[in-house]
């Protein structure tokens, strides 16, 4: 008798709603100042977006699959895989590729340079984020994207991304600076994801304890997102960058665990997506060995090494990573979680399980599951 396929669940894929979503999901407010959409001229290869006074071609970079040599940053809307925005066109595709449930980032905040603006998107992204999953609850898994320039602002949209049925959060790697949006466009996109690696105020002050228990108390996973550093085509050193955005995400966790966090609040899960994992057991033997020898001078004492909490609180997402695979027995190598990153250029659909097995030649399906399926059940709280 044949047996069932693994069940796979993809714990990063995205959405890309189509830029004129917003003016159905901002609140009235902000009627009819979401961006809007042109159609490139004859001989143009790209549409263009209008906001705020600008016009940009139309970024596709995050819409696409696989381009390969072929790929390009802009395009038109026709495009754009109908999976990024369409849920029934979604699961369609998660079928072709083997894939049980997907959860789901991405889209979101506008890059508004006016910051009440850029606050409200949040809201509204989270909305539409909800009505795209509730089309199929079991399967689509949605993830907020909250802000943190104020923390009691940040722990009412938890609240509400609790209530629409979203199961984690995902924050800026740092907290971000109260002063506004960075001017706009990108800069203010990046600020989601990164926030201020060099502000006062970081995530193991006391000050962010009421944030944490809200996610505790909402079993509300937590989740960063190639956030401490971003690469983009056209940016100076994009290779270099693109590495640095994998193991940069260290150091959150760092700061978590040695701010002592997790001891305060040993129920809260947290994790690095699209980071690769091969560093976190290197990462976790390497924060035992400078806790023993520095902690003493230091004054530091907690409640257990560090390499516990990275087995206790802390998960990370790849999409290909060997090495990562091999080190999954280790301290801080076991809470590691496989995904898709559909539809972006690094995905592996429509060929996830062909790539899934190369990557875990040799290892049964037992010693595959909870990498494919159940650590990202328990962190995103599945059940």
């Amino acid at each position: 008798m044949a047996t069932q396929p693994l069940e796979l669940v993809d714990a990063d894929a995205h959405v890309n709603p189509p830029p004129t979503f917003w003016d159905d999901y901002l609140p009235a407010a902000f009627a009819d100042r979401g961006p809007k959409i042109e159609d490139g001229a004859p001989g143009e290869d790209n549409d263009w977006v209008v906001f705020e006074g600008t016009r940009k071609p139309l970024n596709v970079m995050s819409s696409v699959v696989g381009q390969g040599r072929e790929f390009r940053p802009v395009g038109r809307r026709s495009d754009v895989q109908s999976g990024s925005w369409e849920p029934s066109a979604r699961l369609d595709d998660m079928a072709r590729d083997g894939v049980s449930r997907a959860v789901l980032f991405g889209g979101g905040p506008l890059g508004a340079a006016d910051n009440d603006l850029y606050i409200a998107s949040f809201g509204a992204y989270n909305r539409w984020l909800a009505d795209f999953c509730h089309y199929a609850p079991k399967r689509l898994v949605g993830v907020a994207y909250l802000p943190m320039q104020d923390i009691d602002q940040s722990v009412a949209m938890l609240k509400e991304a609790a209530a629409q049925g979203l199961k984690a959060v995902n924050i800026p790697a740092f907290p971000q600076a109260k002063t506004g949006t960075a001017g706009g466009g990108f800069a203010a996109q990046v600020l989601a994801l990164t926030g201020d690696p060099d502000g006062a105020l970081q995530y193991d002050n006391p000050e962010f304890d009421r944030f944490w228990k809200a996610c505790v108390d909402h079993d509300m996973g937590v989740t960063i997102h190639l956030g401490a550093r971003v690469a983009r085509p056209g940016m100076t050193r994009f290779l270099p960058n693109l590495v640095m955005s994998k193991v940069s995400m260290a150091e959150p966790i760092a700061i978590m665990i040695f701010g002592g966090v997790f001891d305060r609040f040993p129920a809260l899960r947290f994790a690095a997506i699209e980071s690769g994992v091969g560093w976190m057991a290197w990462m976790a033997e390497y924060m035992n060995s400078i806790y023993n020898n520095q902690r003493h001078w230091l004054q530091l004492e907690l409640k257990h090494e560090p390499a516990f909490y990275m087995d206790q609180n802390v998960y990370g997402s790849f999409i290909r990573d060997p090495i990562g695979i091999r080190n999954r027995d280790l301290p801080g190598g076991r809470n590691i979680m496989w995904s898709t990153d559909y539809p972006h250029s690094e995905t592996t659909w429509p060929d996830s399980r062909a790539v899934l097995d190369q990557q875990f030649a040799g290892l049964t399906d037992d010693e595959r599951r909870p990498i494919v399926c159940d650590n990202a059940v328990r962190f995103f709280g599945l059940g």
